[in-house]
């Protein structure tokens, strides 16, 4: 009886530690007990080596598990910018755009020797231009920007590059992402960068329309006033002497057209203000101004009209 229940319990004790014992490794050379997964390899190239083949075949978790480990082990090794860079990757390739654009500030921020820098900044960029596009803001675990995070992205992009090949691009895409987000004022100030830190770009002309762009859009705005349309149509109308064979031109053309029938609307409404306050003088100055001014625009018709009711009313009174 003594046997079966010292049997039994060998049985019981080796089913209960079993599940435990791979995950410890007794080393004669450390004399100490080791959990081979989260051992480090004795060289951070060896751990480097190890950690790309997880990546090769696609381990993603694996091997971001082992580039980490090479990071906390070996942080002042040259192969840890190398693991940083790797962890980027991993996230991008699986889809998580604002934690590989993380990982890869990290890089720069923390191994500015890096020989990766310039393909990293290149990264940094689509994910940019992905965000721009509506890319969907997938993250695991992290806050993202309240507004599109390409605003973060286009700005570390600049400021990594000042005057790299991608910065006066970027530059330009930031304004066009905060005129999409109809912050208008901010959006002007980045495409006026562009034309004074970039000059030469192939991104300045463009830049020069947008700013009038903005300012056409903050004419439409609740609380424009008529010097902001007045302000937009002389920007607008520089460009085209400045760049009369510019595809832009032809939009911008459009625009001024626009906002010289803002112009002739406002006019018209000032008019109609004084002639109902019978102040005639002022109002038949307005009026003609119109009709003199926009005389193509279906305003100076209605002004052409409320003079002719006027003089009605004037020669009635008399």
């Amino acid at each position: 009886m003594k046997r079966l229940i010292l049997f039994l319990s060998i049985i019981f004790l080796a089913i209960a530690v079993s599940p435990a014992y791979p995950y410890w490794i007794w080393t004669p050379k450390t004399g100490k007990w080791i959990n081979p997964k989260t051992a480090v390899k004795s060289t951070p190239k060896e751990q480097l080596d190890f950690a790309k083949g997880l990546y090769d075949i696609k381990k993603y978790e694996d091997a971001k598990r082992e580039f980490k480990k090479l990071l906390r082990s070996y942080p002042k090794s040259a192969e840890a910018a190398e693991s940083q860079y790797y962890l980027g990757i991993i996230e991008e390739a699986q889809g998580n755009l604002y934690e590989a654009y993380l990982a890869y500030q990290k890089v720069i921020d923390k191994y500015p020797f890096s020989e990766r820098i310039q393909e990293i900044i290149g990264r940094e960029y689509k994910i940019a231009e992905a965000f721009m596009a509506g890319e969907k803001r997938k993250a695991l675990g992290v806050q993202l920007p309240v507004e599109n995070p390409s605003i973060e992205i286009f700005t570390k992009v600049i400021d990594n590059s000042t005057y790299g090949p991608l910065a006066s691009a970027a530059q330009y895409k930031l304004g066009l992402v905060l005129k999409g987000l109809m912050r208008y004022y901010e959006a002007e100030e980045a495409f006026n960068k562009v034309i004074s830190n970039y000059p030469d770009s192939e991104w300045a002309e463009a830049a020069r329309f947008q700013i009038a762009s903005c300012r056409a859009s903050l004419s439409r705005s609740s609380d424009y006033d008529q010097g902001a349309t007045r302000e937009a149509k002389e920007k607008f109308e520089n460009f085209v002497r400045e760049h009369p064979d510019a595809q832009l031109s032809r939009d911008a053309e459009k625009n001024i057209e626009q906002l010289r029938e803002k112009e002739a609307e406002s006019n018209y409404n000032i008019a109609r203000f004084y002639e109902k306050q019978k102040d005639y003088t002022a109002a038949r100055i307005y009026y003609n101004d119109v009709i003199n001014n926009y005389s193509f625009s279906p305003w100076a018709a209605k002004c052409l009209e409320r003079l002719q009711i006027m003089e009605k009313t004037e020669k009635r009174k008399k």
